[in-house]
């Protein structure tokens, strides 16, 4: 995982809790807590880290990382404001992830392993995505759906059909977006 995705966690963990909070939480996980963000390191450090955090607070990893994603995507768009402009709606910015937003992770990012999307519709109208990731961070794109709905001041609904924990190729998550009054 990039480092990028580390130094994030840190800047959540740390506006929200504090810096003792992050220092707390890297010796739990035992892991160095020193990240670049170009810099590579495996998969289980973010997993050791989400557990730490799980244990602190007493819920549920896939809690921790839905929380992840979305106190996450106020600092993306305030760095990254050219992915987030051009769209009026959520909807149309989830969409843009592997046709916009992935390519440039990778162009950044060089070696980056991102998740795969694919997206269409329902007969009621809401956002079908497929997710594909060894990873298995579903979660965290349920939580960063929910910070984008926030940026554009929305809200969004979650029926979560077929996930990977359960033994599917494949998550398969429906989403439903309601304007704020």
């Amino acid at each position: 995982m990039k480092g990028v995705v580390f130094n994030l966690l840190e800047d959540v963990v740390t506006r929200a809790h504090g810096a003792d909070v992050w220092d707390d939480l890297v010796d739990a996980a035992g892991v160095s807590g020193a990240y670049t963000s170009l810099g590579s390191y495996p998969d289980s450090e973010m997993l050791a880290l989400v557990a730490a955090a799980s244990e602190a607070l007493k819920v549920p990893p896939n809690d921790v990382l839905r929380w992840f994603g979305k106190e996450s995507m106020p600092l993306l768009a305030e760095r990254y404001p050219v992915f987030f402009e051009p769209h009026k709606e959520t909807r149309d910015f989830i969409i843009s992830v592997n046709s916009i937003i992935h390519p440039e992770v990778r162009k950044v990012y060089p070696g980056a392993d991102v998740p795969v999307f694919e997206f269409g519709q329902s007969e009621a109208g809401d956002l079908m995505m497929t997710y594909r990731s060894h990873r298995k961070l579903c979660a965290l794109a349920e939580g960063f759906a929910q910070g984008a709905a926030a940026q554009f001041s929305e809200t969004v609904a979650f029926e979560h059909s077929k996930c990977m924990h359960d033994g599917h190729d494949a998550c398969v998550i429906s989403m439903n977006f309601q304007r704020l009054a």
